[in-house]
């Protein structure tokens, strides 16, 4: 229990005192904006900063917090530290600079960033594992809230309706002015989740009365608890896991929209920094559900995370209140992919500088890429086994992201000559997880195909092949470093 308040804590905490730090040397300042100076009315529009925030907070807050943290509990109580401390040095810090670099790019997507700060070289493996990235995680953001709509129902037999709805929804978000939709129904969706999660928290809080022990580990959890000595050690395994809580690449993909919609760079710290250390705090509580549900009922621990995310719910808040709950999880994870798919047609249309402004152009760069997802989501859902592996990919494949957007963030300021740390730092750790991750994953160890080497050996050269990549990216921000700001995107 204590564990859990004190990560709470932290994370309010890290907001106040290292978000300052991080915006004191990115130093957001008053130029103008790329809504006014790209003004189209569809994508760069201006809209006030409340607005900002909470559409924010809805494009990055997937599943992740929810889905992922359900998890990643089973690695018991060190998460409520794991959490905190990886939001703040990375995952906010991540966010920020995605977003930052955006501004200061005209709005650029993320691809448009890494080419300019890693490479051309760089910028076409990136662009093509983004854009592959960007489809599963609307594949999954299609799939996980279709479940949970037919297992809240109970009828068992409306998945592929809640499917075609979402699918038509998705095309409309996409297509229409980012503040004819998004603008409009995000504010709204932002209070039922925020409000869902509250009542869980109040509900947890209120049992810990009765129950003081309820957010500790059992003898019974230890028993079934994930640790190294049965396959799921903590490194890398814990930040594939949880990958929204803590960091997620798939961030740095979303900032570009709100950075075209922002009418002051002073709003960042709060749009970009503060709304990550929001969904710490999301993921936070729906970590504290999962054990607490763990600790009660210990055969929920080998069960799917969206029944037990039904379960937190029945138990915590009854049926009525828990429906609720669980819809604002299904807006939380639809308020995702209709944004994945609007930031891979805004890459793709960058890339490949295809006009946005006319409508059919927009439909004409949507349309194959819905097809993509149908077919990943027909394959996804021929069996639990095709589900699982198309989660684990876009778990790893996010990381890579958060990575590259780290080592892209840490040349950008080294060119501005800043101090790279506060990007390089945790950018050299996640290149280091996701590193190890692939050379130890294997159907063997429990995941994808992978190299499959022992965990000793891919600690190693995960390790060696990180110092190289840092140095890399060092090199690179010295040798582009002394370039005035007016020549800098």
């Amino acid at each position: 229990m204590a564990l859990f308040f004190t990560g709470i804590l932290m994370l309010v905490l890290g907001y106040v005192f290292y978000g300052r730090l991080v915006e004191k040397i990115i130093a957001p300042d008053g130029r103008e904006t790329p809504c006014k100076t790209k003004f189209d009315g569809v994508d760069y529009v201006a809209l006030p900063h409340w607005k900002n925030m909470l559409i924010q907070l809805l494009n990055i807050a997937g599943v992740g917090p929810v889905i992922g943290v359900i998890i990643g509990i089973k690695f018991g109580e060190i998460v409520f530290l794991i959490i905190p401390i990886g939001n703040i040095i990375a995952g906010a810090t991540h966010d920020f600079l995605a977003g930052m670099m955006s501004l200061r790019g005209g709005g650029a997507n993320l691809p448009v960033i890494i080419r300019e700060n890693l490479g051309k070289t760089y910028f076409k493996f990136f662009s093509a594992f983004m854009a592959f990235l960007l489809l599963l995680v609307v594949a999954v953001f299609i799939n996980v809230p279709a479940e949970l709509i037919d297992k809240s129902a109970g009828q068992g037999n409306l998945f592929w309706a809640a499917v075609a709805a979402i699918f038509i929804y998705y095309v409309l978000a996409t297509l229409f002015p980012v503040d004819k939709i998004i603008g409009k129904i995000y504010p709204i969706f932002s209070a039922l989740l925020l409000i869902g999660t509250f009542a869980i928290f109040v509900a947890i809080v209120y049992n810990l009365f009765g129950t003081p022990d309820l957010l500790s580990e059992s003898g019974a959890f230890k028993e079934k608890m994930w640790t190294a000595a049965n396959s799921h050690p903590i490194i890398p395994l814990l930040f594939v896991t949880i990958a929204c809580g803590i960091i997620s690449g798939f961030h740095g993909t979303q900032s570009p929209i709100i950075a075209r919609t922002m009418a002051s760079e002073k709003q960042a710290r709060s749009s970009f920094y503060g709304m990550m250390v929001v969904e710490g705090v999301i993921g936070m509580i729906w970590a504290a559900g999962g054990l607490a549900i763990y600790n009660l009922f210990p055969e929920t621990m080998s069960i799917k995370a969206t029944d037990v995310l039904i379960k937190i719910t029945n138990h915590f808040l009854g049926e009525y209140m828990g429906a609720i709950t669980v819809a604002g999880v299904v807006i939380l994870a639809i308020t995702s992919g209709d944004t994945a798919m609007r930031s891979l047609r805004l890459s793709i249309a960058e890339i490949f500088k295809i006009d946005q402004k006319p409508i059919f152009r927009r439909l004409l760069t949507t349309l194959p890429l819905m097809a993509v997802v149908a077919a990943l989501l027909a394959w996804s859902n021929a069996s639990a086994k095709s589900f699982n592996q198309l989660w684990n990919y876009f778990a790893w494949g996010n990381q890579v992201l958060a990575a590259s957007t780290l080592l892209a963030g840490s040349v950008w300021l080294f060119r501005r000559g800043k101090t790279p740390l506060i990007a390089l730092l945790p950018g050299m750790f996640m290149t280091f997880i996701v590193l190890s991750y692939i050379f130890w994953i294997s159907p063997s160890h429990g995941g994808p195909v992978g190299f499959g080497l022992e965990l000793e050996n891919s600690y190693a050269i995960a390790a060696a092949l990180t110092l190289f990549l840092a140095a890399a990216a060092c090199i690179r921000g010295k040798k582009m470093g002394g370039i005035s700001e007016e020549n800098l995107r």
